[in-house]
Formats: C-alpha cells, structure tokens, sequence
C-alpha cells in the first residue's frame, strides 16, 4: 500500500508538470481565456477578441504538488509489509 501511494504520488506530480508545460509553462495563474488580437478587414484597425481556452498556471502546479505531497505523506501512515523470507536462524 505505501509503494502504491508513493508511486501515485509520483505519478501525479510528473503528469501535472508534463501538462502544464506542454501548455506553455505560464508563470501567472490560470486562464480560462486568452486575448486574441484581431484586425479588421475593412478599417485595419486592431482590437482584442477573448478565445476560450485552459491555461495552466503555477497556482495548478502548486495545487498538483500539494496533493502529490499529501499522497506521499498518507504513506507514512501505514506499517512496512514485513515478507516472510527464509530467517537463517537455527533452533
């Protein structure tokens, strides 16, 4: 079970830093929109249109490494399996 927790621990923190660097590593928080600029065709003139789109900041890194943090933590709570192996003692 402590194997198991860590490597779930593991597993989320690479998964969350890969995605949020495949992403574009932003170092602000997280968007829900990206401003776009737009020209318009007939007056040339520049404005800003809003796409919707996920963008990962570091505040979701941090949430990602805390709840990694907390699996690995949680591990410490159960005992070492113990495995039965062949004890060289002699009686």
């Amino acid at each position: 079970m402590r194997r198991n927790l860590r490597y779930a621990a593991c597993f989320i923190a690479l998964l969350a830093t890969t995605w949020w660097g495949a992403r574009g590593f932003n170092r602000g928080f997280t968007k829900t929109s990206v401003p776009v600029p737009v020209i318009d065709e007939i007056t040339g003139i520049e404005s800003v249109d809003y796409q919707p789109r996920f963008v990962p900041g570091i505040d979701f890194l941090g949430v990602s490494a805390a709840a990694a943090s907390l699996l690995a933590g949680s591990s410490l709570l159960f005992r070492k399996s113990r495995s039965r192996s062949n004890d060289n003692t002699t009686t």
